[in-house]
């Protein structure tokens, strides 16, 4: 993933990037927030947020169980006097009192963690840092995903204008991503969050799933701007490669994996004591040979099974990094066989297959069935992504529908970084701009054109044209 700088204005990156990028990287240390008012920070162990301290009044612990209920003024007023008299903590004071239990005192304190990190996403503007140095006397560990804390975060935050700049353009195409690692993570989803899902297609632009949304455009947003901040969303690329495997379905992603404890941590053990020495087949379990789309699904049904997220519901504090270990071995062996496999294929040859589906797509474009050929273009670059033919073909069936203009621009950019000195790349650059009547990139495309190949007829009608 991008690396993202340890220290900047939070403005400038967005508090969910950050966060994640911690949680990726596994970071351990002190990722420090301040503003004129206030300092926080939010203490790290392996990428995990673990701790939480503030110097604003008001997120302190007795103010934080005086708001939730827990004790009463004239309690919390003796435990400050006795507080200022003896230097003790709070909540030891609040024990000894007998206000509250020690069991409540450590609800109270992660409470209180929690609700500092979450007062973070309210902060549009402040320096941050992290440091890979942790203090000493804070042990408590919140084992929250790094999901769902900033799940709870953002619902906090009630600014249109923050989050649209944190957004990519609004005519972005989103699409759900392939990335186990983000899309079996532990997320509480609410069943507009599971419905905004579903509607993903890799069609829609965020502006269409925002006015088709059955929720007000902020909220739809807000569901957005968080499933693409935790990577369960992406961004969708002109060069995306065709799916091996029929895109898993959102049921799929958010059913539980239902099991004790006790066995869970048996079946963790038992894989973890093979990953040393086990074959990146036996690991997937498959046999030598198997079809591409069985070891996808076998790679996608053990991720999910082994994702370090789960040990958020265990109590074994070794199952983390077993976890982990286990996870990562899934994916160098799904990497070895995918690799293998192409491989193979390539002993049938490529650019056979691309060539079939050129041809296959000329045949759809013949016919004005645009939409299937780019389809078709599209899965000839897979099989042959140098080939500059394919490319600008494929650019001449998105810019019949406006909608994919841009899409058609990077194609035809594509093509040119490939064959840059064929006049004709150019001059449908050209043809594409003045279609949308950008007719100063037009005329300068066209004049590339014809400084490459001065008899280019489709250059010099184009510039004609835009001259008139």
């Amino acid at each position: 993933m991008n690396e993202i700088p340890l220290s900047g204005n939070i403005k400038d990156i967005g508090l969910p990037k950050i966060l994640i990028n911690l949680n990726r990287n596994r970071k351990t240390g002190t990722l420090t927030i301040k503003n004129p008012v206030f300092t926080k920070k939010v203490f790290f162990v392996k990428g995990d947020a673990v701790f939480a301290s503030s110097t604003y009044e008001d997120d302190r612990l007795g103010e934080m169980l005086l708001k939730s209920g827990k004790i009463t003024l004239e309690q919390y007023d003796k435990s400050v006097e006795l507080l200022k008299k003896t230097g003790k903590r709070q909540g030891a004071i609040l024990v000894e009192l007998g206000y509250i239990t020690p069991k409540d005192l450590f609800n109270g304190v992660k409470y209180q963690v929690k609700e500092i990190i979450y007062s973070l996403f309210l902060i549009e503007n402040g320096e941050y840092e992290f440091i890979e140095e942790l203090p000493k006397d804070e042990v408590i560990t919140l084992k929250m995903s790094m999901g769902n804390l900033i799940y709870e975060g953002v619902k906090r935050i009630d600014n249109w204008t923050r989050i649209k700049r944190e957004m990519p353009s609004l005519d972005t195409v989103l699409i759900l991503s392939d990335d186990p690692l983000s899309i079996f993570q532990d997320i509480e989803l609410s069943s507009q969050d599971r419905k905004m899902l579903s509607i993903i297609d890799g069609t829609k632009t965020i502006k269409e799933l925002i006015n088709n949304a059955w929720i007000s455009s902020f909220e739809a947003m807000k569901i957005l701007y968080f499933l693409l901040s935790i990577k369960v969303l992406e961004e969708k690329s002109i060069e995306e490669k065709p799916e091996v495997l029929k895109e898993i379905s959102v049921e799929e992603i958010l059913q539980p994996v239902f099991e004790d404890e006790s066995t869970f941590i048996n079946k963790v053990d038992n894989m973890y004591s093979r990953i040393s020495f086990a074959t990146p087949e036996e690991i997937l379990e498959v046999e030598s040979g198997t079809d591409i789309e069985i070891i996808k699904k076998n790679y996608y049904r053990l991720s999910k099974e082994f994702h370090p997220d789960r040990q958020y519901g265990s109590t074994d504090p070794s199952l983390k990094d077993k976890l982990e270990a286990i996870f990562n071995t899934i994916n160098k062996a799904y990497e070895t066989l995918i690799k293998d496999s192409k491989n193979l294929r390539s002993s049938i040859s490529y650019k056979e297959n691309a060539d079939k589906y050129f041809k296959q797509a000329v045949v759809d474009f013949k016919k004005s069935d645009y939409k299937t050929a780019a389809e078709y273009f599209r899965k000839a670059i897979f099989e042959d992504p140098s080939n500059a033919k394919y490319w600008s073909h494929l650019a001449l069936a998105l810019s019949y529908n406006p909608e994919n203009f841009k899409d058609a621009e990077q194609a035809l950019l594509k093509a040119i970084d490939l064959e840059p000195n064929n006049s004709d790349h150019y001059a449908n650059l050209g043809l594409l701009h003045a279609k949308q009547g950008i007719l100063q990139k037009a005329r300068i495309a066209f004049e590339h054109a014809l400084k490459i190949n001065p008899d280019n007829l489709r250059a010099k009608k184009g510039l004609q044209n835009i001259k008139k």
